[in-house]
């Protein structure tokens, strides 16, 4: 080893040892409200985030897409802040902001040069002390959420999620997409989305998350001062119904008018992202499509050339996860042909330990994305959030490499094992639209 490289190993292992440690401090408000500070004066940036505990499975079911819809609705405007001018007076402040919406949460988040705490603060606050929901910004974020979908949902395999959660689950709410059903929007009354409001958008339904260049006895002040006064909500509970275990191969066919080439999908219901096997599916997944080396994609995509495009994805959520295998034929390459093909690599790692160096190269994968993730401001936010919220355990963000670095080679066999053989999954050929000539 060349001293270069001993000297690049050396600054990499120092980084994340350096990197592993987030120090942070959280409490409650009387209302409930959970706060994390992270302080960091190392750049002048602040980031002011709040996550509400709902997503899209929260609410009726003729009622669907409510939270995607709150997260644009929230933008509209307070009773102290005009129609329109919450998005100007971020920019016009040196500010940048985001919100994005899953299945299981919201998440807002403003990025502010560090003098701009307060301001961050207080438009988090106005946003849940008391927004304007009237007919006008109902109308428009309508139109707003209806033009996503046919940027998104209407695009080629825009419609993978859609077509996986409508056939995986049965009975619980992740079975309807996060976005919902526009004819539902479009039936609900004011007093629908009010009454939806006041009922997840509580303080003691959210974690306030403030980061960056802060003072950390002034921040807890300035908490108080425009958070204090929001009143608690009724404790939300919820009472999903539970899916059955897929125990025989269900075999669908989906089509979308909006693709050309076909697609398979073989897709599994597992535990909750919370839970330890949900990690070594992770790290599984990884193995099989992270990157241009991984098996799947040398294999299918650069020897065989049987596949334009292959994947396996586990996607986490709080009740079940979705592991799913995907892959688009090259040429006249049959759909069953790919899934044999990929069937056979998860036989492998279920009979044969995966090689050492295969496992080390996995341990540095999940340590750069580690490292990555945690590399700003923003990041961490977002991590300690997330963390708290749908993991119910902040100091993941210390020690989640450590549960990785945990993981052995015989667990990865047993775990594969456990839960993905074929007749613990739906087998979706997705094809094109049929000529209805």
């Amino acid at each position: 080893m060349t001293k270069t490289i001993m000297l690049s190993v050396f600054v990499f292992f120092i980084t994340l040892a350096n990197a592993q440690k987030v120090e942070f401090t959280e409490y409650d408000l009387d209302n409930g409200l959970h706060v994390i500070l992270h302080q960091d004066n190392t750049a002048p940036v602040v980031i002011t985030s709040v996550m509400y505990d709902v997503g899209g499975k929260d609410g009726p079911r003729d009622r669907t897409g409510f939270a995607h819809f709150f997260e644009h609705l929230l933008f509209e405007g307070t009773e102290n802040i005009a129609r329109g001018e919450f998005m100007k007076i971020i920019p016009a402040n040196g500010g940048t902001f985001n919100a994005n919406t899953s299945q299981d949460r919201t998440y807002y988040y403003d990025i502010f040069p560090s003098n701009k705490l307060e301001l961050g603060l207080w438009l988090e606050s106005e946003r849940m002390l008391h927004p304007v929901i009237d007919e006008k910004g109902v109308e428009t974020q309508n139109e707003v959420v209806k033009e996503e979908k046919r940027q998104r949902y209407d695009a080629p395999y825009g419609k993978l999620l859609e077509v996986i959660g409508e056939n995986v689950f049965e009975a619980h709410p992740y079975k309807d997409t996060n976005i919902g059903e526009m004819e539902h929007l479009d039936a609900a009354t004011l007093e629908e989305f009010s009454a939806y409001f006041d009922k997840y958008y509580g303080p003691n339904n959210a974690v306030l998350v403030v980061a960056g260049d802060i003072d950390k006895d002034e921040t807890i002040k300035m908490v108080k001062d425009y958070f204090g006064e929001v009143k608690p909500r009724p404790e939300v509970v919820r009472d999903f119904p539970e899916e059955e275990p897929i125990t025989e191969t269900k075999k669908v066919t989906a089509y979308d008018a909006n693709i050309q080439i076909p697609a398979v999908i073989a897709a599994y219901r597992l535990p909750g992202q919370a839970t330890r096997d949900a990690f070594v599916l992770d790290m599984i997944s990884a193995y099989l499509s992270g990157g241009k080396s991984s098996v799947l994609y040398k294999k299918l995509v650069d020897e065989q050339k049987q596949a334009l495009q292959v994947q396996a994805v586990n996607l986490g959520q709080v009740d079940y996860s979705i592991f799913a295998l995907f892959a688009l034929p090259q040429g006249d390459v049959s759909l069953d042909t790919l899934l044999e093909e990929m069937d056979e690599e998860i036989a492998k790692i279920q009979n044969e330990l995966i090689s050492k160096r295969d496992y080390q190269k996995l341990l540095n994968q999940f340590e750069n994305q580690f490292v990555s993730s945690n590399s700003s401001v923003a990041g961490i936010a977002s991590s300690l959030a997330t963390y708290y919220m749908l993991y119910d355990d902040v100091n993941l963000i210390n020690n989640q490499l450590d549960l990785y670095q945990s993981i052995t080679r015989e667990e990865i066999r047993d775990v594969a094992k456990k839960y993905l053989s074929p007749n613990q999954r739906v087998e979706i050929e997705y094809l094109p639209k049929k000529d209805d000539n």
